[in-house]
């Protein structure tokens, strides 16, 4: 019997060859997707550890880089983010500071863009230089030295990080399949991620919620992650934010997660490479805060990213990434995630001087 003759390689075969110096690179950025990158995504590489290798790296090298920026926090601050992974700070802003920023919010109407996940619609209003001349009330906040210095240090990076209003509307009719309140991490490495509350968040209200300590690499929690990712990579899975069931909490070696029913003024900033959530809303709920946000490449030395370099772009990064992403849907090359909203009020039905 003549032999079959062997399958030609396709285009995508060719392709993915040409592409295997940049698959390399990804390995030391912070790319999480198990599906698009082949060495990432490779069930074999995982087995043998190169996922948590880059879990211990990305770790190690996060740590030695707050210890160049310990200056920036309180003792008591680094101590209470060594333990928990965030730091809570309530009646942050002045009184009447804090007044003058509510005050100005409730009257602000700005361009937004926004995501719907399940019930819950997040939008975002990008603080930029302009948005800055409009509303100069945000400035005692962002220019405040424990925000910066605690954004700084959680992050691991002496950047500026993100700055949005954010807006969330929850509890919608599909409200249970919103992803974002199942216990996950945001991706392999640590992250910062910061709220100020603009006005109380009751429990029925869907509270940010944090597992304390869950920012610790300990080994249960890395022989856990190794088990992930090869399950990731098998099954070609998006990205690196696994979940957790709250039920298996214990078996990783971790407490209760802790909802943030806060008072208005609060400030909690967190690793969110730790477990986390936001909480179910029992009902409709709007909620407005200051939201910031630093993901640099984990494995870059230095304490300050590219593109802090050049101040103009680094104050408007938040438009320069839409404008990008604008582009690269229009293309076909990228899911548009977060859609234009025009112009909306940054506090929909104004904002309550507590919870």
């Amino acid at each position: 019997m003549a032999r079959a003759a062997p399958a030609r390689r396709g285009l995508g075969t060719g392709w993915r060859w040409l592409l295997a110096p940049w698959h390399a690179a990804e390995i030391l950025t912070g790319a999480k997707s198990f599906r698009h990158n082949p060495l990432l995504g490779s069930e074999r590489l995982n087995r043998r550890g190169l996922h948590i290798w880059r879990v211990r790296l990305a770790q190690r090298m996060a740590w030695q880089r707050r210890g160049r920026l310990e200056h920036l926090v309180s003792a008591q601050d680094r101590a209470d983010f060594a333990r928990d992974g965030f730091v809570q700070a309530p009646d942050f802003l002045p009184a009447e500071a804090f007044q003058a920023l509510t005050a100005r919010l409730t009257s602000l109407v700005a361009e937004a863009r926004e995501m719907r996940e399940g019930g819950t619609i997040t939008r975002r209003i990008p603080i930029t230089p302009a948005l800055l001349r409009r509303a100069p009330e945000l400035r005692p906040l962002l220019e405040h030295p424990r925000w910066q210095g605690l954004t700084r240090y959680v992050a691991s990076f002496d950047s500026e990080p993100a700055t949005f209003i954010q807006i969330i509307l929850a509890g919608g009719s599909l409200a249970a399949e919103d992803p974002q309140t199942q216990l996950h991490m945001d991706t392999f490495h640590p992250t910062m991620k910061a709220w100020f509350f603009l006005h109380g968040v009751e429990e029925a209200e869907g509270p940010l919620t944090y597992v304390p300590g869950s920012h610790i690499q300990g080994p249960r929690r890395q022989a856990w992650q190794r088990r992930r990712s090869v399950v990731a990579a098998r099954l070609r899975q998006n990205g690196g934010a696994f979940r957790l069931p709250e039920t298996s909490l214990a078996r990783l070696g971790f407490g209760a997660a802790r909802r943030f029913a806060v008072s208005a003024n609060t400030l909690v900033v967190a690793d969110t490479c730790g477990f986390h959530a936001r909480g179910a809303s029992e009902g409709s709920s709007i909620r407005v805060e200051i939201y910031a946000t630093s993901r640099p490449n984990p494995f870059y030395p230095l304490l300050r990213p590219v593109l802090d370099w050049v101040p103009p772009l680094g104050a408007r990064r938040v438009p320069l990434q839409y404008w990008l992403q604008d582009r690269l849907a229009a293309l076909g090359l990228a899911r548009q995630v977060w859609r234009p909203a025009g112009a909306v009020p940054a506090a929909p039905r104004g904002i309550r001087e507590s919870g």
